[in-house]
C-alpha cells in the first residue's frame, strides 16, 4: 500500500458503525429483564419500550456523534495556561447542547430530580453506544452518572435539591478528584486539606492530577467530588472526607479551583485531564466527616461498570470496521475451491481461516461481554428495588463480584479484540485512513482507569472472596450450577451445559486452593490474582454463552440472527474456552518464579 502524505481530514476516515440494538434486546431478555419489568418503578418501561429509546439513541450517537470523533482527535483541545480555560474542538459544544436538549444524559435518573426513571438496561446501552461512537465526548456525561449516585446515596437532602437537577439535566457536569502528585491508588497519602468555616462550608487547598474533564467549555458549571481532610484527620484512608467544590459558587462568583494544565495523551485528545489547582476554594461536605471514601466508592463503583464497557463498545466498532474492510479487501484465493469468487482474480480476505478468527474472538467476546453487562444492568436495579430482601441481597452480591470481572476483563478483552481487528486489515488499519487505530489508542487507558486491572483482581481475591464467609462467590457458583441443572436433560443444549459445568468446576476448585494459598501467604494469592481474573472472567462468559445460546436454540426459525447466535456460541466453547487451561497452570505456578528475582537483577 503506498503511503499518503499530508495531514488527515474528515472525509478520509473509513467510518462504519451500525448500533447492535438487536443484540442488546436479546441481552436484556435472556438475563431477567423481565424481573425489573414487573416492578412498579418500571411499570412503563416494557421491553418494546426500551428497544425503541435505545433505537433512538443509537441514531443519534451515529449521526450526531460518530462525525466529530475523528475530528477529536485530530484537532485535540485548546488550553490557556493565564485563565486556565479549556476549549474544546468545533462542534462539541453544540453536540453537548444538543445531547442535553435530548434527554438522554438523564434518563436512567429519579424522576423527582428531573430524571427519566428508565431501568438501568437503558442507561447501559446508552452508554456502550455513547462510547463506542465519541468516547472522548461520552466521557463528559458519563462522569456525571456516577456523582449522582454519590449525592443519591449520601448526599443531605439540601444538597440533593440543589444540585441533582442540573447534574441530571446536563446543565451542570461533574467530576471525581481523588489523585494527587505524590499518590495514585493509594488514597491514604493525600494531603488536600478542608478547613471548616463558620456558614458550615469548608475551605479546600490542594492540588488534584488526572481529573478528566475538569475544565471545558460545553455546560455552565463543573462540580467536583473531592477528596480531602480535616484538620483533625487520622492518618491513613479513614481520614478522608468528601467534598463537592463547584467551578461557580450558587451564588455565581467564580470559585478558587482552576485547571492549572493538561496532560498529553496517545489517545482520547478530546478530552481534557486536568490538573486541578485548589486555594481556599469553597467546598460542601458529602456524607460524615472522615468518611468520604463511603460516598467515592459509590461514584467508583458506577465508573468501573461503564469503564468495563469502553471495552465492548470500542471492541464492536472496531470489529464492524474490520469485517467492512475485510469484505472488500481481495487478496489470494481461498484454499477452498468451493469459496472461490470466480468472477474475480482475488477473493476478499473473510475466506481466509485467520482473518475469520480475528474477527470472530472480537465478535465472540464482545457479544458475551455485552451478555454480562445487561446481566449487571438487570442486577443493578434487583438489588435496589426487589421487594424480597432475600433476592435484593442475592443480586447484590453478584453485581459486587462480577464488577471487577467485567472492569478488568472487559477492557483487557476489549483491547486484544481492537487489536485483532487492526491485525485483520493489515497496513491500513495501521494507517489513519481508517480508525481502528484510533479506537485501540482511545480505549488503553481503560485498563488504567478507576483502579488498574491489577487493583481490580486483588479486590476480587482479597476483598470480594472472602466477604461473608464467601457467600459473594457461592451466590455465583450456585446460578451456573442451578442453570446446568436444570438444561442436563435437554439432549440439544449438551454441547453447551457440560463444558459450562466443568468451567465452574474447576474455578471452584482454584478458587479454593486460592483462598487456603491466601491465607497462609498473601503474596502467592496477589502473585495469581490477574490470572484468576482472567480464569473468572472466561469462566462467566461461558455461563453467557450457554444462557444465550439456549435461549437462541428455542429461537432459531425466528431468523439468522438466532441461528448466528448458536454458531457464535459454538466458537466461544472450542476457541476461548479453552484458554482458562492454560490459565489455571499459570495460577498453579505460584509466586516463586516472580519473587525469585533480586531488584538489582531487573
Amino acid at each position: 500500500m503506498g503511503e499518503r502524505c499530508g495531514p488527515r481530514t474528515e472525509s478520509t476516515v473509513m467510518q462504519v458503525y451500525k448500533a447492535p440494538i438487536q443484540d442488546m434486546r436479546f441481552a436484556a431478555e435472556t438475563f431477567d429483564y423481565d424481573v425489573v419489568a414487573a416492578m412498579k418503578q418500571f411499570a412503563d418501561f416494557d421491553i418494546e419500550t426500551v428497544h425503541a429509546l435505545l433505537e433512538e439513541a443509537g441514531k443519534f450517537c451515529t449521526k450526531e456523534m460518530l462525525p466529530l470523533n475523528p475530528v477529536g482527535d485530530r484537532v485535540g483541545l485548546k488550553f490557556d495556561p493565564e485563565s486556565g480555560d479549556v476549549t474544546l474542538p468545533d462542534g462539541f459544544k453544540k453536540l453537548y447542547q444538543d445531547y442535553v436538549a435530548s434527554g438522554l444524559g438523564g434518563i436512567g435518573h429519579p424522576v423527582q430530580y428531573g430524571g427519566g426513571g428508565a431501568p438501568h438496561a437503558v442507561s447501559i446501552g446508552l452508554s456502550e453506544l455513547a462510547t463506542g461512537t465519541n468516547k472522548s465526548f461520552s466521557m463528559c456525561p458519563g462522569l456525571n452518572h456516577g456523582l449522582i449516585s454519590a449525592l443519591l446515596h449520601h448526599g443531605t437532602d439540601d444538597q440533593k435539591k440543589i444540585w441533582l437537577p442540573k447534574l441530571i439535566s446536563g446543565e451542570w457536569t461533574g467530576t471525581m478528584c481523588l489523585t494527587e502528585p505524590q499518590c495514585g491508588t493509594d488514597l491514604g497519602l493525600i494531603t488536600t486539606r478542608a478547613i471548616p468555616q463558620d456558614d458550615g462550608s469548608f475551605t479546600l487547598t490542594g492540588t488534584k492530577i488526572w481529573i478528566t474533564f475538569g475544565e471545558h467549555d460545553l455546560a455552565s458549571n463543573i462540580v467536583h467530588l473531592v477528596l480531602a481532610r480535616l484538620p483533625d484527620a487520622p492518618e491513613g484512608i479513614k481520614g478522608i472526607s468528601a467534598f463537592i467544590v463547584p467551578k461557580f459558587n450558587l451564588d455565581g462568583s467564580r470559585n478558587g479551583i482552576k485547571c492549572g494544565g493538561l496532560e498529553h495523551k496517545m489517545g482520547i485528545h478530546a478530552s481534557p485531564t486536568c490538573v486541578m489547582n485548589m486555594e481556599d476554594a469553597t467546598g460542601y461536605m458529602v456524607g460524615t466527616p472522615h468518611k468520604g471514601m463511603r460516598s467515592m466508592f459509590v461514584m467508583m463503583n458506577a465508573a468501573r461498570l461503564h469503564v468495563g464497557i469502553e471495552g465492548i463498545a470500542l471492541g464492536e466498532i472496531a470489529y464492524q470496521t474490520a469485517v467492512a474492510f475485510s469484505r472488500d479487501r481481495r487478496q489470494g484465493r481461498s484454499l477452498n475451491p468451493e469459496r472461490n469468487d470466480n468472477g474475480a482474480k482475488a477473493d476478499n480476505i473473510l475466506v481466509h481461516p485467520d482473518v475469520r478468527r480475528l474477527l470472530l474472538n472480537g465478535k465472540a467476546t464482545t457479544e458475551g461481554l455485552r451478555g454480562l453487562a445487561f446481566w449487571l444492568a438487570n442486577l443493578i436495579d434487583i438489588s435496589e428495588k426487589h421487594d424480597d430482601p432475600a433476592v435484593r441481597e442475592e443480586a447484590d452480591d453478584l453485581v459486587a463480584i462480577l464488577t471487577p470481572i467485567i472492569k478488568a476483563y472487559g477492557t483487557e478483552r476489549g483491547f486484544a479484540n481492537i487489536n485483532d481487528a487492526l491485525q485483520a486489515t493489515g497496513g491500513a488499519g495501521y494507517t489513519t485512513d481508517w480508525p481502528i487505530e484510533q479506537y485501540l489508542r482511545d480505549s488503553r487507558i481503560a485498563l488504567i482507569y478507576e483502579g488498574t486491572n491489577h487493583i481490580q483482581a486483588l479486590d476480587l481475591v482479597g476483598r470480594k472472596l472472602p466477604r461473608a464467609g464467601g457467600r459473594l462467590y457461592k451466590a455465583f457458583s450456585k446460578r451456573v450450577h442451578k442453570f446446568c441443572k436444570a438444561h442436563e436433560d435437554a439432549g440439544t443444549h449438551a454441547e453447551f451445559i457440560a463444558p459450562t459445568r466443568k468451567a465452574i468446576n474447576t474455578l471452584n476448585e482454584v478458587t479454593m486452593a486460592l483462598g487456603m494459598k491466601g491465607m497462609a501467604d498473601p503474596e502467592s494469592a496477589a502473585a495469581a490474582a490477574s490470572n484468576y481474573l482472567t480464569l473468572f472472567g472466561i469462566t462467566t462468559l461461558a455461563y453467557i454463552w450457554a444462557m444465550e445460546a439456549v435461549a437462541a436454540a428455542d429461537r432459531q426459525d425466528e431468523g439468522r440472527f438466532f441461528r448466528t447466535k448458536l454458531k457464535t456460541a459454538r466458537y466461544f466453547f472450542e476457541y476461548i474456552l479453552p484458554e482458562t487451561d492454560s490459565l489455571v497452570r499459570l495460577i498453579n505456578a505460584g509466586k516463586d518464579p516472580l519473587m525469585a528475582f533480586d531488584d538489582e537483577e531487573f
